[in-house]
């Protein structure tokens, strides 16, 4: 997942002001990295003073994509394209632990 943040000094803490993008791979640093959409949409969605980042969780790989398809069929992020508006999968459901503060922890997604 990637956010727009805002990270504070004098605290030591980063702001999360908004989620702008979901996806999903094997390798998420090689991923982020190369990501066409890191300068095409990410950087064009930071405000000023605001930083790009990221946050992942380990999804074997049969349940990976549908898990990407539901997170972003359900949050709607704005640099996502695919899955926005139709969940392909037969119903499926999320259940994130943790700090979910940007995402619902707990949700079900139906066939659209």
């Amino acid at each position: 997942m990637v956010y727009c943040c805002k990270y504070n000094s004098t605290e030591k803490n980063i702001s999360i002001r908004k989620l702008i993008y979901i996806g999903e791979s094997g390798k998420v640093k090689d991923r982020i990295s190369g990501h066409r959409k890191k300068d095409e949409c990410w950087n064009g969605k930071l405000q000023s003073g605001e930083v790009l980042c990221y946050s992942f969780a380990p999804i074997a790989s049969p349940d990976r994509e549908m898990a990407e398809a539901a997170l972003i069929f359900k949050h709607k992020p704005e640099c996502n394209d695919e899955y926005v508006d139709n969940f392909p999968f037969d119903q499926t459901t999320v259940n994130s632990k943790g700090r979910c503060n940007s995402i619902s922890s707990s949700f079900t997604v139906n066939k659209t």
